[in-house]
């Protein structure tokens, strides 16, 4: 058996906070200190557009809204979209043309932009810990300090809400998949 206990060389710690959706507003005008910083940050939500069945943000319309905010500099990325369309929304953001990247869960491995300091994952209390895990992994991979934002719905659930704490105390992917066998 063999585990690795450390991360990869250069990797910061990243400062995971919880944040209600009911903050939404404060927190899309904060993005301006990222971009004045000329950093780069990742809005990741569950969906890519709008359901009939479901209230949960989609990207298509995070991105439309941040857009009307920012303009250029907000993108979107997400599986639907063409290969060769993501590859160039992709080197877009890698070469900070754009500074905040809407997406779906499809930027959770093989992306590496050292300039994404902060990651926000709208709709937090849906994804498994394994999943916020590698999402968040995107970000502290420069030698800034890296910050990932956990957005809820209230009210939550006993399980939700322990799986987001622990989110927030470790970094530890082994202590975390533990947890998550536990809360299942």
């Amino acid at each position: 058996v063999s585990r690795i206990t450390d991360k990869p060389a250069g990797r910061k710690p990243i400062d995971t906070r919880l944040m209600s959706i009911d903050r939404y507003e404060a927190l899309k005008k904060a993005l301006q200190r990222i971009i004045d910083a000329g950093d780069q940050a990742y809005w990741v939500c569950p969906l890519v557009s709008e359901s009939e069945v479901s209230d949960l943000a989609a990207a298509e319309d995070r991105y439309a809204d941040l857009a009307a905010l920012y303009g250029d500099r907000v993108g979107l990325l997400h599986g639907q979209m063409r290969p060769d369309d993501k590859a160039r929304m992709m080197r877009a953001f890698q070469k900070g043309e754009i500074s905040i990247l809407v997406a779906t869960t499809v930027i959770e491995v093989g992306v590496d932009v050292p300039a994404a300091t902060t990651m926000i994952i709208e709709h937090a209390e849906r994804f498994g810990l394994a999943q916020l895990h590698q999402l968040r992994g995107r970000v502290g991979r420069g030698d800034k300090p890296a910050h990932c934002i956990l957005l809820y719905r209230g009210p939550l659930g006993e399980i939700a809400k322990a799986r987001l704490n622990i989110m927030r105390k470790s970094q530890d992917g082994f202590e975390l998949a533990e947890e998550d066998l536990r809360l299942r």
